[in-house]
């Protein structure tokens, strides 16, 4: 079977250093149709206590409104505790074909639904962020072939092998368009001051800056052995903690202009052995700095290809990130979210007024 990929004739130099063989093997995505955009939406409710009965009741509305025709073709029910220490409900849907979701969009009821949540008085807020990338802004990663998340669920999916791995800038080379494209941030990495808002009562849009990065990174140790298990949460994940404290609390250095810890939840809304950081980034370079030279980063690195080569492929425990460098355009939508929810303090938001 055949793969789609795009790939351009260089004229930005690799970061590949010359003659480099990766120390351990990994996969990333292809699919066997051409898919010229992707789209990854994240639906999500916030309340300062949230009861599973609640929780439990997004979920249900969400998805029915994704059951409608053109809905995605997977889904996923996650949690987490934001930074303001306010529960959030996730669902996070994929599409291939952003016409199919144009028409979603349309037709499912969810659009109004979600708009008459500024007239509510649930006390909850709701939030809505929708990634639409051209195929050749996109890159994957899997230390696993096996095990299918995120895109990777989707039809024609087709897991291959790769060697661009292994060495600092190799996220930025699995990119297509960086053989064409510096991928500069038009803000030069200058992260603006938070907006002094005290309340973000009402419906907010929030314009992600062109050339930001948008970052899933995951980690699932379902049905891992004793050894390894031990290893990751209490050598590996407490150091992925870490460096997501470092990430948040310095971001004039980062550009984090949003990150969220993530647990995968069963349809029960039991959690499973999976969770997942889901960030948003001023620039690539940022984030690539970070990765290259911060001790935070470096130790989970380390310990990461430590274990890869103590096990090879028998290790237990699946890493994989899917990664998008956004043009102008995406916008997020808020409402009634408190005021450091996701990108609202640090990108230029407008208060929306909907016609009665």
């Amino acid at each position: 079977m055949g793969v789609f990929e795009l790939q351009y004739d260089r004229v930005v130099p690799a970061r590949r250093p010359e003659g480099h063989q990766p120390a351990a093997p990994r996969y990333s995505l292809r699919w066997s149709q051409p898919h010229l955009s992707l789209v990854s939406v994240y639906f999500g409710m916030q309340s300062k206590q949230m009861g599973r009965e609640a929780e439990s009741e997004f979920f249900a509305r969400i998805r029915g409104f994704l059951a409608a025709a053109d809905g995605p073709q997977v889904h996923e029910l996650m949690r987490s505790c934001d930074e303001a220490a306010y529960d959030n409900a996730i669902v996070v849907a994929y599409w291939t074909d952003p016409t199919v979701y144009s028409r979603w969009l349309l037709a499912s009821g969810f659009r109004e639904w979600f708009e008459s949540r500024a007239a509510a008085a649930d006390g909850a807020g709701y939030w809505f962020e929708p990634v639409l990338v051209p195929y050749d802004r996109h890159e994957t990663i899997y230390s696993a072939p096996s095990y299918r998340i995120g895109f990777a669920r989707t039809e024609d999916a087709v897991i291959v092998p790769i060697t661009t791995n292994g060495f600092f800038g190799a996220a930025r080379d699995r990119l297509p368009l960086s053989a064409v494209d510096a991928l500069e941030s038009p803000a030069r990495g200058v992260m603006v001051a938070p907006a002094a808002r005290s309340s973000c009562g009402g419906h907010w849009m929030a314009a992600v800056p062109h050339n930001a990065t948008i970052l899933r990174s995951g980690q699932f140790w379902e049905g891992a052995g004793q050894e390894q298990l031990e290893d990751y949460l209490e050598q590996l994940q407490p150091k992925l903690m870490r460096g997501m404290q470092h990430l948040v609390a310095n971001r004039g250095e980062t550009g984090c202009l949003s990150l969220r810890i993530m647990t995968n939840v069963n349809e029960d809304g039991s959690p499973r052995a999976e969770t997942s950081v889901y960030a948003t980034f001023l620039s690539l370079d940022q984030l690539e700095r970070w990765a290259a030279s911060h001790e935070t980063h470096l130790d989970i690195y380390r310990h990461a290809i430590a274990m890869n080569r103590q096990h090879k492929e028998k290790r237990e425990v699946v890493t994989w990130h899917e990664l998008f460098v956004v043009q102008l355009g995406n916008v997020f939508e808020y409402i009634n979210c408190h005021p450091a929810t996701g990108i609202l303090p640090y990108v230029r938001a407008m208060r929306v007024e909907l016609p009665l």
